[in-house]
Parts: structure tokens; sequence; C-alpha cells
């Protein structure tokens, strides 16, 4: 760990959320440049622990905070040192998240992202932010979340990630391996192509748009699981609906909307999914999973609390 180094001033966040440097210090103007050159990895990081933007900028401006007391000519690795103090910051957001989610109104899903097209184009992170394999990740306790990401994702060395959540690598392994084990048997048998989902939501948008139930029928999985969240604001299925003659009447049923409904395309956490408009206004961000060309999972979030971000892109790094 470095010196510490506090000049008297406190940090101040622009705008865009990209940290401000005060004028006439060039240590600060130095530590702005590092901080602002791996913001969105380190989003990307905090993100993918979280599932929550709004948590993961919390750990950001956290991170930060604690950046600007580092004398930058102690550390070696700024990249590695940034990543580890942004994983404590999550793992402590994580365990307090975790305790959150027990009261949440209904079930709790990830905060979808409106991400830019090269996320797509990197097939391991958009599966890795994918709404279906966070919901996976939720399943895993706050250490192996955090290990499996910083491995499986970013391809962290086993001796950094032991730094970063204060065990030994020997442990981190262990934690790993069984993380890896967990997720394997829960996440989506193979990685579906932006083609695939791409023509299941489509044929998916046309039976929404016309009513037709045998349509919906015919692409949603017998087993189909549908999940909504409205965080106690919306109203929204307060249980996971199971199977295609229970979820079909209810993607018909948005056909009552009549024209103050528009249902558009759009990349959401790096795949295809849907953006529901009532009267123009965003009511509703639909994410699905895609097994074998059938939607498995059907993901509706219309929290207006988590919405934000589906207004303007988000760029994601590994």
């Amino acid at each position: 760990m470095g010196r510490s180094r506090s000049n008297g001033q406190e940090p101040t966040m622009s705008e865009g959320g990209e940290p401000a440097a005060p004028r006439g210090s060039g240590g600060m103007d130095a530590a702005t440049r590092v901080f602002a050159a791996h913001r969105n990895l380190l989003f990307t990081v905090a993100y993918e622990m979280l599932g929550s933007a709004a948590d993961a900028e919390d750990a950001l401006q956290e991170t930060w905070l604690r950046w600007i007391g580092v004398d930058l000519d102690t550390v070696r690795d700024q990249r590695a040192y940034l990543v580890r103090i942004t994983t404590r910051q999550a793992l402590n957001r994580l365990r307090t998240l975790s305790r959150r989610k027990e009261s949440y109104f209904g079930p709790w899903l990830p905060e979808p992202l409106l991400t830019t097209p090269d996320v797509a184009e990197d097939v391991e992170l958009a599966d890795s932010v994918s709404m279906a394999v966070l919901l996976v990740l939720e399943t895993l306790t706050p250490i192996e979340r955090v290990v499996f990401v910083l491995r499986d994702v970013f391809d962290v060395a086993y001796e950094e990630i032991a730094q970063a959540v204060g065990k030994s690598q020997a442990t981190v392994r262990q934690i790993a391996h069984r993380a890896r084990s967990h997720v394997a048997a829960r996440r989506p048998l193979d990685v579906v192509s932006a083609t695939e989902t791409r023509s299941a939501l489509e044929a998916f948008q046309h039976a929404v748009a016309t009513g037709d139930l045998q349509s919906l029928l015919d692409i949603l999985a017998p087993d189909v699981v549908f999940l909504g969240d409205g965080g106690g604001i919306r109203q929204a299925a307060p249980a996971p609906i199971v199977g295609a003659d229970q979820v079909a009447p209810i993607a018909a049923s948005l056909r009552r909307y009549g024209a103050a409904m528009s249902l558009h395309p759009a990349q959401v956490n790096g795949c295809p999914a849907l953006i529901l408009r009532l009267d123009g206004e965003i009511d509703t961000v639909i994410a699905v999973r895609v097994e074998r060309g059938l939607i498995t999972g059907l993901y509706a979030v219309r929290n207006p609390e988590k919405l934000s971000r589906v207004e303007q892109e988000t760029s994601l790094r590994r």
C-alpha cells in the first residue's frame, strides 16, 4: 500500500461522473488522469459484482476518495491497484446489498444498462453482463461472486485476488473452483449468438404487437420463467411465473395499451433486448434468456429507480 497523501481539498465529480481535479495540483491531475483512464474498467468490475449501476457508481466514488490519498510513486501497477480498491468497496457493498434484497418487494432483477455496440462484439464480456448470467451470479455468496468475477471474467491473477479479498491464494483457488462449478450448473448451456437472440425477440415482439397467443406459445419454452421487477413502485408479478401457458397471456395482454405502447429493440447489457414505452416514456426493459431458439427466461424491469441507465449508452471494458 502507498503512503497517505492529502492536500486538504475535497474531491469533486464532474457532471459526466468523472473526477474533477482541483486546479493547481499536479499530483491530483496525475491521479485524475490515471483514474479516468481506468474508469470504464472499474465500473464494469463493480457492476458485475453488484448488479446495480447506482451501487457501482458509489463504489467508484469510494475508490476515488481512497485513490487520491495514495502516493503514485509507490504504486507499481496502477490498474491492479485500482481494481483492488474497487473490489474491496464492492465486496463491502455486496454484503449490505444482499441484506437489502431480503426485504425487496417481489423479484429483484439487475439494473439494466443500454450498452455501446462494442460490448456486444466482446462475446465473453456480453455474456458475463447478460441479465441471465447476472441472475446466476446472484446465487453465489458475496466472496464467491467477487472471486469468480475477478478470475473468470477479468482474468486477475490469484495472487492479486488474494490481496484484494484478504485471503490466502489456496483459499481463493478453492473459492474460485466452487463458484465456477456453481455457475456452470446454472448458466445457459451455450453462449447464444446475438443473431439467435434477436430472432427470438423479433418473433416475441411481433406476437405481442398482434396479440397472437399461439405465436407467443411457439417462441416460449414450455418451462419459461417470467420475472417482473417493479420494486413495489410499479405493478409487477410478486413472484416468478413459470410455464408458457401462464406467461403467454401476460405478454399478450400488453396489446391492451394500443397506440400508447411501443416496443423498440435495443442493446441492453451487451445483448438484444426490448424497451417498452408508454406514451413515449420508458416503462419497462425486457431482457430474455434464449436456449435452442426458444425463450427460457423473460425478465421485465419496471422499477423506475432502475431505468435511468437506459436513456444513454454505458461503455463497459475488460
